[in-house]
């Protein structure tokens, strides 16, 4: 136990610098806070196609895998802007940064709600995407800006638990704006919330006192952790070797399956619930709100038993590798388990679970990659992350609607669908499950300094 040290004349007294600390907390998680709110709106960005899908195709005369185009071209471009957003993440002010992402957000948004026709559609998609692409890794550098590397699973879990909240407000709140409206005027409520969310942002968002860009800020020291005996990593480490640590290739293909698994959600669950399982539009945008739903659950509940367990001393290769890589296992299971099951309770519990399982470790594994990666080069990392895992959801959607078109019912191309997706998400966890050890790979970037 710490003992107090006594106050000596010209001394700051421990209750005075706890009392000037407090500001700085607070402000840090307004800042989460705000950040919640941009990846809120940034998934419901994503899922908005989904609900929309049934009214799109029929309004446009889409076959299904038209629609597997323009739910995939949203991540065309994702890969090229989570690149450019990461490296910018190092050099311009996340403020304006944030801002400038969120205002290309609506504009992107705009013309869909207007008279837009599949091509128009698939462009706008295009550039949601690229501006969409690099919103997690620089929430994710924010975030790790305001707290330290002992406290960033739980912060960094609450950012990904906007994911799941995004869609389980929009899928009721879109659902009966697209039955009560049209499908476009749905576009037109994001493009509207997109600007009030930006505009809150650059009121109140910006990054913290261990950000590391240019000018703003001091750099973090190299902690990995609390009560680590890591050595500290060296400002910076070549990108090549960063990326050749068993560490970063386990967690870039855990979470390669992972966004695959989560991009078909995204894109076909609104649409598989409808016209695979025969659900009502209504009860459809309910149901759909349920993976969310306990998917934000599940990610917050994870980033709490990691920092637990990170606190009591648990190795990193059990709290960012073992932890995330059998729950994403857990969930190619389910997958494959519901893929099998016809409608009913105990086939919803198995979606449902799966989508939870799937989400469940995004935060910790972010903590895990900034245990990695020198502060100075978080933005840079995050970014080249997130631009490998979003060719999952490239390849995903597509190969959805292909099978659904080519098979001989609906509902079986969604079985088919589903049962290569189940597999493919337990193969990828299995190959990542012994890459991922952080301590061994920071002793080694920390010996080659």
């Amino acid at each position: 136990m710490a003992v107090e040290p006594q106050e000596v004349p010209g001394s700051v007294p421990e209750r005075t610098t706890g009392a000037r600390r407090d500001p700085a907390r607070r402000r840090a998680w307004t800042v989460l806070a705000l950040l919640v709110c941009l990846v809120i709106v940034n998934y419901a960005d994503k899922v908005v196609v989904g609900l929309a899908g049934v009214d799109m195709k029929e309004d446009l005369g889409l076959s299904d895998a038209e629609f597997g185009v323009i739910q995939s071209s949203f991540f065309w471009l994702f890969a090229l802007g989570s690149v450019v957003g990461g490296w910018l993440g190092g050099k311009v002010r996340a403020r304006w940064l944030l801002a400038g992402l969120g205002a290309l957000w609506a504009i992107s948004l705009a013309p869909v709600a207007a008279q837009a026709g599949f091509t128009t559609i698939v462009a706008c998609r295009v550039l949601l995407g690229f501006a969409e692409g690099p919103t997690t890794a620089i929430a994710m550098q924010v975030t790790h800006s305001w707290f330290p590397a002992h406290r960033r699973a739980l912060p960094s879990s609450i950012v990904v638990a906007g994911a799941g909240i995004g869609p389980l407000i929009a899928s009721p709140v879109l659902t009966w704006v697209i039955l009560e409206y049209s499908w476009r005027a749905a576009f037109g409520v994001l493009a509207v919330t997109g600007v009030v969310v930006t505009a809150m942002w650059l009121i109140g968002g910006d990054s913290g006192p261990e950000d590391t860009t240019a000018g703003h800020g001091r750099a973090a020291g190299h902690d990995h952790g609390a009560g680590s005996t890591a050595p500290a990593l060296p400002e910076r480490v070549p990108l090549r070797r960063l990326f050749s640590t068993g560490t970063i290739i386990g967690m870039a293909v855990l979470f390669f399956v992972a966004y695959a698994n989560t991009s078909v959600k995204v894109s076909w669950l609104p649409l598989y619930l409808r016209e695979g399982l025969g659900y009502d539009a209504t009860t459809a945008g309910r149901l759909v709100a349920l993976p969310y739903l306990f998917a934000a659950i599940a990610v917050l509940v994870v980033g709490a038993v990691s920092t637990v367990m990170t606190r009591r001393g648990i190795s990193g290769r059990v709290t960012r590798g073992l932890l995330p890589a059998v729950l994403v296992l857990s969930s190619g299971v389910c997958t494959i388990a519901f893929s099998s099951l016809d409608r009913g309770v105990p086939q919803m519990v198995l979606l449902v679970l799966g989508s939870c399982l799937n989400s469940a470790g995004y935060g910790v594994l972010f903590a895990g990659l900034a245990d990695v990666a020198p502060a100075a080069q978080r933005g840079v990392v995050f970014g080249i992350i997130t631009a490998i895992y979003s060719l999952g959801a490239v390849v995903a959607p597509i190969v959805i609607g292909n099978f659904i078109d080519s098979s001989a019912s609906v509902a079986a191309g969604y079985g088919s669908g589903f049962l290569v997706l189940g597999i493919t998400t337990i193969v990828g966890a299995a190959v990542a499950l012994p890459l991922i050890n952080p301590g061994r790979d920071i002793a080694k970037l920390a010996a080659r300094a």
